[in-house]
């Protein structure tokens, strides 16, 4: 569930520093989750009893769908339960759902991780083994970084480029051990499960048993939306009776659900070459960084984020605050709606929008670094007296060298033959 951003057009020209509801419908954001917290709690509760079934499952929540479940203590225990159960595992993943595992320096990207970690553990009593990275973004540099932080696993879609065309149905090996979504599988059940054109309608958990049942490897990775269980919901599809059935259908043909983490202790990781050269996202990178508007956009938040850092070491009394608003402009969600599709102009016109709230925010950034820095001179011995001066300096510190790296409602069924995820 995005931060939707508001059309900006600042009638009284740019000041001040911006507060989220300054760029972000706020109010928007909070009814939709109001319409769909209940509906996320019958999800729940159908996975519950998928769970006591035999199911496997992990959710991929980000940062910022906890931040909103905090408006809804009775969700936050729903998906604690699940916990619970030992029939699900929470991944971890960037807290503001970003693409900041692409930037040149690695510390935005560690520090979101991080910050996840944090809130998982604080309101799911989680602290994730398994790392999902925006819209299943894979870049090779982020494998050492993830490894290095205790992560064990990584999922990851399983695009042509990576796979060759081939089904990806194993556990590759990498920097940590790497799951490929199954992506025809999992769109059937995302995509097509309520269409009644489809030749595959009626999609019965028998069906689909065969199906997996019928491919060779030794694990498959289903990944999708969890909303897209509750869109089908609502068309009163038979998605609840799929779900609860799909574990009893699948043991009877020799499958079992595992989630990702007894997945890789269960299976031999295998060599993937195309991991080392590759990159790739859901969809395509074309999708996210396929236009000038969009790359652009990419490079001017790099920019913006390293003059916040220059307020940051000025210790500026606002950078806490524009900080998270950063955070905010960094969803992946922008880029996306900013891609060439059928709609050019209104991509075009979100983009316009887009970098008119990114203006202002660069300029109260800029603002920021233009701070008065205290700074203590040296004290100078005379012949009379000694003393320490403290003078107000308008010349910024020089800034540190970065050190370049080589490190870079969903949920998940995770299955010995068949593994899969939903993010949030």
């Amino acid at each position: 569930m995005p931060y939707s951003p508001k059309w900006y057009w600042p009638v009284e020209g740019f000041s001040g520093t911006p507060e989220p509801n300054r760029y972000f419908d706020m109010e928007h954001i909070f009814m939709r989750f109001q319409e769909t917290g209940r509906e996320l709690l019958r999800l729940n509760d159908l996975l519950l009893e998928s769970i006591e079934g035999g199911g496997k499952y992990a959710l991929n929540l980000s940062g910022l769908f906890l931040e909103q479940c905090r408006w809804d203590p009775e969700l936050v225990d729903s998906f604690r339960d699940l916990g619970e159960s030992r029939g699900v595992e929470f991944t971890g993943n960037c807290y503001y759902h970003s693409l900041s595992a692409l930037y040149p320096n690695p510390t935005w990207f560690r520090e979101e991780v991080l910050k996840h970690r944090e809130i998982s553990k604080e309101m799911l009593g989680a602290a994730p083994e398994t790392f999902v990275n925006t819209e299943l973004l894979f870049s090779g540099k982020v494998g050492k970084l993830l490894s290095g932080m205790g992560f064990k696993c990584l999922i990851s879609e399983g695009s042509s480029n990576l796979t060759n065309g081939y089904d990806p149905a194993y556990v590759y090996e990498n920097d940590l051990p790497i799951l490929l979504r199954h992506i025809n599988l999992s769109e059937d059940l995302e995509l097509r499960f309520s269409e009644k054109d489809w030749e595959g309608y009626p999609l019965i958990p028998e069906k689909f048993a065969d199906w997996i049942n019928s491919m060779d490897g030794e694990v498959l990775t289903l990944y999708f939306n969890y909303s897209s269980l509750y869109f089908h919901h609502r068309k009163k599809s038979l998605v609840a009776d799929f779900i609860r059935e799909l574990p009893e259908k699948l043991e009877e043909r020799g499958i079992s659900m595992l989630t990702p983490s007894e997945v890789v202790k269960s299976f031999k990781p295998v060599k993937l070459p195309t991991l080392k050269t590759e990159q790739t996202i859901r969809y395509g990178m074309h999708n996210a960084l396929g236009n000038k508007a969009q790359q652009l956009y990419l490079r001017e938040l790099v920019q913006v984020g390293e003059e916040l850092e220059e307020a940051g070491r000025k210790e500026s009394p606002n950078y806490g605050k524009l900080k998270r608003v950063f955070g905010y402009l960094q969803q992946g969600d922008i880029l996306f709606s900013m891609k060439s599709g059928e709609n050019i102009r209104e991509g075009y016109e979100k983009a316009v929008n887009y970098y008119s709230i990114l203006s202002d925010f660069r300029r109260a950034v800029l603002e920021e670094s233009n701070f008065p820095e205290k700074r203590v001179i040296p004290e100078k011995k005379t012949a009379t007296a000694k003393r320490t001066v403290t003078e107000e300096s308008p010349v910024p510190e020089e800034r540190d060298i970065q050190e370049k790296s080589e490190g870079q409602g969903k949920r998940d069924i995770q299955e010995k033959r068949t593994v899969g995820e939903e993010k949030a």
